[in-house]
């Protein structure tokens, strides 16, 4: 049976400024959770149904809960049999990006569109995501579960993008309205791409970086694509 206590501390780090002092994030369904036993994420405490725990009986640090107790704990609307409190990982400034692509995302604050850019990037083969300190936490639970486990595989650094830019050694892509056509550019083996707010786009303070200006063509009315869809797309002509 669940403390009160534990019921309100797990609660607790769906908030921004709770998680954001805690050195722990919450993860939640199965997948998450089988990919986190299999990496190297310490995990501190699960929660889980009968059913989920006596299927990992080896595991350690687990408590049975309820489907009541679950509900209470879990952030999601239908909760997934199990629970995990994890320790954060450091994530550490990449130190060589050349032959490779990076991610440079500006101001993304939307946890759902940060967290499927995350598991694009995955799908793509890239390893680094460069965020600005606007961007939102990546540990937020709600990022976390969009990812499907990618965060995992992903090194996410959070810096400041004007410093950073400014000691880039490698050609620097930006998705721009006004830009060359995407399915036209050249691929390369290194590049950063910047992906802007979803609203405002990329910061002023940091279009004089922008190397080479992409964008996706246009054919219907609609004014903007969401940040993840358009990743997506741009990648899809970019990565080789």
């Amino acid at each position: 049976m669940l403390s009160k206590n534990e019921v309100k501390y797990i609660q607790s780090l769906f908030h921004k400024k709770t998680l954001s002092a805690s050195d722990v994030f919450v993860a939640e369904g199965v997948k998450i959770v089988e990919e986190l036993l299999h990496s190297n994420f310490e995990i501190v405490k699960i929660y889980a149904l009968a059913e989920w725990i006596e299927n990992h009986k080896a595991k350690k640090n687990q408590h049975e809960v309820t489907e009541d107790e679950l509900k209470k704990i879990s952030n999601l609307k239908t909760p997934n049999q199990v629970i995990a409190i994890v320790k954060k990982r450091i994530y550490r400034k990449p130190e060589d990006l050349k032959n490779t692509v990076s991610l440079v995302l500006d101001g993304i604050q939307d946890p759902g569109n940060f967290g499927t850019i995350i598991r694009t990037a995955d799908w793509f083969g890239i390893t680094n995501i460069i965020a600005g300190t606007d961007t939102v936490d990546v540990y937020n639970s709600k990022v976390i579960q969009s990812t499907m486990g990618s965060f995992i595989r992903t090194n996410i650094f959070y810096t400041d993008l004007k410093k950073f830019l400014q000691q880039a050694t490698v050609p620097v892509y930006g998705a721009l309205l006004e830009g060359k056509n995407v399915t036209e550019a050249e691929k390369i083996k290194e590049k950063l791409l910047v992906i802007g707010n979803e609203s405002k786009g990329i910061s002023k303070n940091l279009l004089p970086f922008i190397q080479h200006a992409i964008t996706i063509p246009r054919k219907g009315k609609t004014e903007s694509l969401n940040a993840a869809v358009a990743t997506g797309i741009i990648l899809s002509h970019l990565v080789t």
